[in-house]
C-alpha cells in the first residue's frame, strides 16, 4: 500500500505517523507532504527516514490513500486532485464535513456510511468524536431528545502556536500569541471564530456534526466551548434528555459495552476522568454519571479524551483500517 500523510509536520500530522506505525502500517510505503517551508526535512518513521515533499509532488505518485491534516484551505484545494487520481482521501479538516455527499465517520458508530464510490471521507471535530462515541449506544437505546454540552478544550486543539504560548506564559516569556488573551491561569470562552448569532464555529460543529453522524436532525443541541490551559485532552460536561426512560444501572452497562469507551466513575474514591488520564490514550473516558432530577429522562456525564489521538489521528487511522479490511 502507498499512503500519503499531508500536513505531516504539524501536531496532528506527526501523530498520524506515530499511530500508523503503532497500528500495523509500519511496513507500507509512506509519503509525507507539508507546506513549502518544510520541504526537504527528514522525518523518522519506524526504522527509516521520510523526506518531506510538496503536495503537488505526492499527488502524482498514485497513492492508495491520503490522510490530510493540513487545514481547510489545503483540503479544499488538494483533496479533489488526489481523488481524481483514484486516491481515497481521509480528511481531518472541517472543509468537507457538512457536504451532503461526503461521509462523516466515527468508525465504531457509522463506518457503514462509507460507500464504495466515496473518494473523500471526513474525520469529525475532536470534541464531537468523543461526545458521540460516549452517547452512541445510549442514543440507540433511549433516543436523544436534547443535548446541552459545555467543553473545556486543550490548547493542543489550536496547534503548536497555542502550546508555545502556554509554555511561554508559564515561564513569563514574551512570545507570539495564538489567542487574543493570556491562556496561562485563564479560561477563554472562545473556540473558533464568532458567528453572527453569537455562537462560535466550534460550537456550531458540535451541533451539526452530531446530527449528521447520528443521522437524526431532530436532536436539539446547544453548546458552549471554552479553551483551558491544559495539554492532555478535551473535557466535556454533557447534559442529555432522552425520549425514553432509563435506569442508571442500564446506562452504566451500555457505556461499558460501547467499544472505545472506558467508564471511570467511583466518586467515593475520587475516581473520574481527567485530561491526565486521557493523554496519549485512544479511549474515550466517561464518569460523573448521574440522573438529572430537574427533568424527565435527564442524564449528566463528564467525557474526556485526548483530542489529538481519538479526536483526530487515531480516528483517521481507524477509518483507514476499516477501508483496508473492506
Amino acid at each position: 500500500m502507498k499512503i500519503a500523510v499531508v500536513g505531516a509536520t504539524g501536531l496532528v500530522g506527526s501523530l498520524m505517523l506515530k499511530v500508523l506505525e503503532e497500528r500495523g502500517f509500519a511496513n507500507e510505503e509512506i509519503l509525507v507532504a507539508a507546506s513549502e517551508k518544510s520541504i526537504g526535512k527528514k522525518i523518522k518513521f519506524s526504522n527509516r527516514e521520510l523526506i518531506v515533499q510538496s503536495v503537488e509532488q505526492v499527488i502524482n505518485q498514485q497513492c492508495d490513500y491520503a490522510i490530510f491534516s493540513a487545514g481547510g484551505a489545503a483540503s479544499k484545494k488538494y483533496a479533489p486532485l488526489f481523488a481524481e487520481k483514484g486516491t481515497i482521501v481521509i480528511d481531518n479538516s472541517s472543509a468537507w464535513r457538512m457536504q451532503e455527499n461526503i461521509p462523516l465517520v466515527v468508525p465504531e458508530i457509522n463506518a457503514n456510511a462509507i460507500k464504495n464510490e466515496d473518494k473523500i471521507i471526513s474525520n469529525p471535530n475532536c470534541s464531537t468524536i468523543q461526545m458521540v462515541l460516549a452517547l452512541s449506544l445510549l442514543h440507540k437505546t433511549y433516543q436523544i431528545k436534547r443535548i446541552v454540552v459545555s467543553t473545556y478544550q486543550s490548547v493542543t486543539g489550536t496547534g503548536v502556536k497555542a502550546v508555545n504560548q502556554l509554555d511561554c506564559e508559564k515561564e513569563n516569556k514574551a512570545c507570539e500569541k495564538a489567542y487574543p488573551y493570556q491562556i496561562f491561569e485563564n479560561i477563554l470562552p472562545h473556540g473558533g471564530d464568532f458567528l453572527e448569532n453569537g455562537y462560535t464555529t466550534e460550537e456550531e460543529k458540535l451541533v451539526n456534526e452530531t446530527r449528521k453522524i447520528f443521522n437524526d436532525n431532530s436532536i436539539a443541541i446547544t453548546a458552549t466551548v471554552a479553551r483551558v490551559p491544559v495539554k492532555g485532552g478535551h473535557s466535556e460536561a454533557v447534559n442529555v434528555e432522552f425520549v425514553k426512560p432509563f435506569e442508571i444501572e442500564d446506562v452504566y452497562k451500555l457505556l461499558e459495552s460501547t467499544k472505545g469507551v472506558v467508564v471511570l466513575d467511583n466518586p467515593t474514591k475520587n475516581i473520574y476522568p481527567m485530561p491526565l488520564n486521557a493523554k496519549d490514550k485512544d479511549e474515550v473516558f466517561v464518569g460523573r454519571v448521574r440522573r438529572d432530577t430537574s427533568i424527565a429522562n435527564g442524564l449528566n456525564l463528564w467525557i474526556v479524551a485526548d483530542n489529538l489521538r481519538k479526536g483526530a489521528a487515531t480516528n483517521a487511522i481507524q477509518i483507514l483500517e476499516y477501508l483496508t479490511r473492506k
